[in-house]
């Protein structure tokens, strides 16, 4: 029977690690698309689904996102470049930084862990917020974005490379956000 909200634990999930601003388990900022589902066909059978879009001044569709419904992952793509990394609360790999788990955990626990980091860097460039009073780390490149399981909400990563930080909030599109 299919569970809506079913949130698998972290021992049903691949193991990732964060490399800020340069990987996020085997995905790579940079990369393009093909390279991406090569990286991803060693842990998922599951066939990247694209999202294309044609510019009026281009003659070919670019691949502006990809999915991975079931293994839980969407990669936001700028001018053919992995350029974003959403990560499924429910169902995606869990990653991890300094030992830290961020996927499908609860965001106001994350977030103290947040402030604690920043008090020992300079608070002004550690954290930030989006709207809605979501929290982003500006030295790890990660807003702990939610999502909605059943009555409660769960953090939901997006991961980002440096250059996303001059205007984090438009550097990807409106979908990359949750809307809880």
């Amino acid at each position: 029977m299919f569970e809506w909200w079913h949130v698998l634990a972290d021992d049903e999930r691949q193991q990732w690690t964060l490399d800020p601003f340069v990987s996020v388990g085997p995905l790579g900022f940079g990369m393009r698309p093909g390279e991406a589902s090569e990286a991803l066909s060693a842990v998922t059978g599951e066939a990247q689904r694209h999202r294309l879009r044609r510019r009026p001044d281009e003659a070919v569709a670019g691949v502006e996102e990809g999915e991975y419904r079931e293994f839980g992952l969407k990669l936001h793509y700028r001018e053919e470049r992995l350029a974003g990394i959403v990560v499924d609360a429910l169902r995606g790999p869990q990653v991890f930084v300094e030992g830290v788990a961020l996927v499908g955990r609860v965001p106001s626990v994350l977030e103290q862990w947040m402030l604690g980091r920043a008090e020992a860097r300079e608070p002004n460039a550690e954290l930030s917020y989006m709207d809605a009073g979501v929290p982003g780390s500006d030295s790890l490149g990660v807003v702990l974005d939610v999502q909605r399981a059943g009555d409660h909400l769960l953090t939901r990563p997006v991961f980002v490379p440096r250059e996303a930080l001059d205007d984090l909030s438009h550097f990807l599109p409106r979908d990359a956000w949750s809307r809880c």
